[in-house]
């Protein structure tokens, strides 16, 4: 027999999330993970290494509140926002009997976390206009403990409309959660919803070190939520989740000169972002060029598997969406420094338009 055999039925017909790192490549230039371009240095104390961390270690749980304007009995700290996502499924979600609602083209963090817990899934695309429909969602409340919307949305750049948002927390009130996954809002922190939280008690706030702090390697997200919610969520959390050098990092990325390096990075991302977006709409091989909150720019191609064949043999590594629905030909390029986007459009200037 198979130890194989020995798994859970819906683990051995789970496709694992395509990580980044688990798809894999060859190149110089890598542009395909949303990860910021440099790394910034950090000093670890080891004192303390022979004790076991704090499960939520004050200096970092204090320091995000203070950051994104909560009261610290309203945030959670774990293991990358994934961790987050997954325990609000393992809270409030019953295996083989409650759902979760998405709505693709979306992160694909959702589904799987909801797959391995044994959790139904509904989805619900977005619209034509690229927002959740928000009638439609509403009518399957019923069916759904929780509602995932990503704002910005990875990989199609957009926001999460406010009015249709308020709408739908009202209707969800005592029904199901709201989840909004902000890991890019510091791209366009005037959109963030955290301000809704003391209006909601079902909304939940997702957030994440990963991308404009540039702290992917260390796996450190946030929930921020009703202080009840959080109640919740850390009776179901690790009791251990934050690695002592982890919370140390975490608490220099958030004090004062590490919040002032963050955005003097975010401001240089959003002009290569905004320069990038300018070249390409000069070029013949691009036929629309999605939003661009996030860090990244989200581009349909009028032959989207020449222009990513072209990139991988110029050694840049960028992310193909072209198999998913509505996304024909597109593919994500995370925003870098100017020396990497002038790479990639070196590439793109060489693509000749595709006949029609």
């Amino acid at each position: 027999m198979s130890i194989a055999k020995l798994a859970r039925r819906v683990v051995r017909a789970l496709t694992p999330y395509q990580s980044a790192r688990r798809i894999g490549g060859q190149g110089h230039v890598w542009l395909n993970a949303n990860e910021a371009p440099l790394a910034y240095p950090f000093t670890v104390e080891g004192s303390k290494l022979n004790r076991y961390p704090e499960c939520q270690p004050a200096e970092v749980i204090d320091g995000y509140a203070a950051y994104a304007g909560v009261n610290p009995s309203q945030v959670l700290v774990s293991r990358g926002a994934d961790e987050a996502i997954e325990l609000l499924i393992r809270t409030f979600c019953e295996a083989g009997q409650d759902q979760i609602l998405i709505c693709p083209p979306t992160y694909g963090m959702y589904a799987i976390s909801a797959e391995t817990c044994g959790v139904g899934i509904v989805e619900q695309p977005l619209t034509a206009s690229r927002q959740p429909d928000w009638p439609a969602i509403t009518d399957r409340l019923s069916d759904v403990k929780l509602v995932f919307l990503c704002s910005p949305n990875n990989p199609t750049g957009d926001l999460v409309g406010h009015e249709g948002l308020t709408a739908l927390l009202e209707a969800a009130r005592d029904r199901a959660i709201i989840v909004v996954d902000e890991a890019y809002i510091e791209f366009c922190p005037e959109a963030s919803v955290v301000d809704l939280i003391a209006q909601y008690p079902n909304l939940v706030v997702t957030r994440t070190l990963s991308k404009a702090f540039a702290l992917a390697g260390i796996r450190c997200g946030f929930t921020l939520a009703n202080a009840e919610v959080i109640a919740m969520l850390a009776k179901v959390i690790a009791p251990y989740p934050i690695p002592e050098p982890i919370a140390q990092i975490a608490a220099q990325a958030l004090s004062p000169m590490g919040l002032e390096l963050m955005e003097e990075r975010v401001l240089e991302l959003n002009r290569q972002k905004a320069r990038f977006k300018a070249e390409l709409a000069t070029l013949p091989c691009v036929q629309e060029v999605f939003e661009d909150k996030g860090n990244f720019v989200l581009v349909r191609f009028t032959d989207g598997a020449a222009v990513f064949a072209a990139m991988k043999a110029a050694g840049i590594i960028l992310r193909d969406f072209s198999s998913k629905p509505g996304l024909e030909h597109c593919i994500r390029v995370t925003v870098g420094y100017q020396n990497e986007m002038d790479a990639v459009l070196a590439v793109l200037r060489d693509q000749p338009q595709a006949s029609v």
